[in-house]
């Protein structure tokens, strides 16, 4: 197991460089603990269980450190905290407010089902989006393989002709050879706008503003925000449920939805909860915010229900997610199709113009 370094943290050590766990790995451990403690069994004795079940040998050395914290009286959610690679802060808190509510084999019932459906949910996303890159990537390789090795042969070839090539073709010729003979610029400069965009995903500003083109990006962007929407309905929805307090909810969920935009606003909606007023009017001036969603959590507000139309909220969007992905998907195909043929076509047409004019530029 990683060596250990105390930072204070309820006494108990941080277990620094623990790998990060696979949240389905995560979410079967859940359900399973779960299954083990409404059955009656000790939770010491669960945890041991769990040890000799998990075939993850990452995982297992983790499971041995919070059982060891246990027996040494330390409370399950105060455990966890040793390993924060592993464990965030809503899965702690949701266990926290289950320990204390004397209700953790529920708590962890619902925290696995809250898992499996964002397990589902960043699947489908990653699914999606998956296709539509690996085919783009390649057409752009096989784009620079043919503007690299099979143009400058035509060169050499047009080269004896002795007239004046259509611009197409000399433009193409022209780039061919400067991303022959500059090819390490290119790359260079590739690799800068990567890191470079990296860098300033890491800062506050940067990462809140690139979200925020994200949000207003065409398609994408609705895309976007009903995924963080759902994100946001589904884990306040948990957190209340297990009886973690609205304010505290609220910032975990800041954290949650993946999304510095839709974080932010909820952090600074407890400012205006501190003032007396409730969540929806907090949220309603925010333009990123669906209508149905400030209307639903308005309706739970006032008849005592917010945890069941937050469930409900984060059911529709989830639906919606999966149904604009559907449509996205058989939409990028045929777009994909043109984009590569509109690749490939103009430089096949390039190469084969003068051919086509062999007579006019011969003579």
């Amino acid at each position: 197991m990683a060596k250990e370094k105390i930072k204070a943290k309820g006494g108990l050590p941080i277990v620094r460089g623990a790998r990060k766990i696979r949240l389905k790995e995560l979410s079967i451990f859940t359900r399973q603990v779960s299954a083990m403690l409404s059955a009656g069994m000790p939770l010491v004795q669960t945890l041991s269980a769990m040890e000799s079940q998990t075939g993850d040998k990452n995982f297992k050395p983790v499971i041995i450190g919070i059982r060891a914290r246990v027996e040494g009286g330390a409370m399950y959610s105060e455990a966890l905290t040793s390993y924060p690679t592993i464990f965030d802060e809503l899965y702690i808190s949701m266990m926290r407010a289950g320990e204390m509510g004397g209700i953790l084999p529920d708590t962890c019932a619902r925290v696995a089902t809250f898992l499996e459906s964002s397990n589902k949910l960043r699947a489908k996303v990653k699914s999606a989006m998956m296709y539509p890159t690996v085919v783009i990537i390649v057409s752009l390789l096989l784009a620079v393989a043919l503007i690299m090795f099979v143009i400058p042969v035509f060169a050499n070839m047009f080269s004896d002709f002795g007239a004046e090539l259509p611009g197409l073709t000399q433009g193409l010729l022209d780039f061919s050879d400067i991303l022959t003979g500059y090819w390490y610029v290119f790359v260079a400069g590739v690799s800068g706008i990567i890191y470079g965009f990296k860098r300033l995903n890491k800062t506050d500003k940067g990462q809140y503003k690139i979200d925020e083109i994200k949000l207003r990006f065409p398609i994408l962007g609705e895309l976007a925000t009903k995924v963080a929407v759902s994100r946001f309905a589904s884990t306040f929805a948990q957190l209340l449920h297990s009886g973690v307090q609205i304010m505290e909810s609220l910032e975990i969920v800041g954290l949650a939805t993946g999304n510095r935009v839709i974080g932010d606003s909820l952090m600074d909606a407890r400012k205006t909860i501190e003032e007396g007023q409730p969540l929806s009017t907090a949220l309603e001036p925010n333009k990123f915010y669906p209508r149905m969603l400030v209307h639903m959590l308005v309706a739970g507000e006032q008849t005592g229900q917010v945890e069941e139309m937050m469930d409900k909220v984060a059911e529709f969007y989830e639906d919606e997610v999966q149904t604009m992905i559907n449509g996205l998907t058989s939409m990028i195909e045929p777009l994909l199709m043109v984009f590569i043929g509109a690749i490939i076509g103009t430089i096949v047409v390039a190469m084969f113009l003068p051919i086509f004019k062999m007579s006019e530029v011969v003579m």
